[in-house]
């Protein structure tokens, strides 16, 4: 094989991302972090790329524990790139140092921007807006392909000094808190205990207890229980009611059930 890579999603924007730059290349495999949550993990494949979200203006827990499990075939050149809302701050050159502490190289990291999907900011925007981003990153990543199937190595796009210091500090300060964030999290009386949250979190993190979703404290932030609730039953704090629902168009409930955490 010639390519896998592998793609964390809450909402399907990175989803969407993975499988769009797979047909790009050609020879390419998608495959799903989620799935691969315990031990090493070692692709047999000369070109492995990792498609993700940005959250919180850094790499994910998901990310984090995924890449210090990853093994690849020696020489192996290694790509990433960040889905992000317009502000993908120090994430690649984190991601960069990640690898680097294992002796690993990551030998270009590209920004993507689509929809914003955290809800408790406000919605994704207007129809028209969803719409031009992404057409945008359609366009971007017919750019970027050719680059990454030469494997060109060198770029690691980040963002101005500003936030680079403003909301790595942030990041910092607010990861130890992420997995109890959950405590946000409440259904309304829409909800009817068809368990789609439980089943989309790619954490694990939701039971269902008399038919109402109750979260156990290692969230990862990703908003996919929101945002994939079939009757916008679940609330994040007291905004997100008035807020629309997105999820990338063009990925279907099923594709996310599809990646999720598989039951042990």
């Amino acid at each position: 094989m010639a390519t896998v890579i592998y793609v964390y999603s809450g909402t399907g924007n990175s989803l969407w991302v993975a499988r769009t730059l797979a047909a790009d290349l050609g020879d390419a495999q998608v495959a799903s972090m989620a799935q691969h949550a315990e031990g090493p993990v070692r692709p047999e494949a000369d070109s492995i790329g990792l498609v993700f979200p940005v959250h919180i203006w850094g790499l994910p827990r998901r990310v984090l524990d995924f890449v210090r499990r990853l093994e690849p075939p020696k020489g192996a050149f290694i790509f990433a790139v960040a889905v992000n809302a317009g502000q993908v701050s120090r994430t690649l050159v984190q991601l960069g140092e990640e690898l680097g502490a294992r002796g690993l190289t990551l030998g270009a990291g590209h920004s993507l921007a689509l929809p914003s999907n955290y809800i408790p900011w406000g919605g994704p925007g207007s129809a028209q807006h969803i719409a031009q981003r992404c057409e945008a990153a359609r366009t971007r990543i017919s750019q970027i392909a050719p680059r990454l199937a030469a494997r060109e190595a060198g770029t690691i796009e980040r963002g101005p000094l500003w936030q680079r210091v403003l909301f790595t500090g942030m990041y910092k300060l607010s990861f130890p808190q992420v997995p109890t964030m959950d405590k946000a999290f409440f259904a309304d009386q829409r909800c009817n205990g068809c368990g789609t949250c439980a089943k989309v979190c790619p954490a694990g993190n939701i039971t269902m207890t008399d038919g109402k979703p109750h979260w156990q404290g290692r969230c990862e932030q990703c908003l996919a229980c929101l945002q994939w609730c079939p009757k916008e039953a679940l609330q994040y704090g007291k905004k997100t009611a008035k807020y629309a629902r997105y999820h990338h168009p063009e990925i279907k409930l099923a594709d996310m059930l599809a990646q999720a955490r598989r039951p042990r």
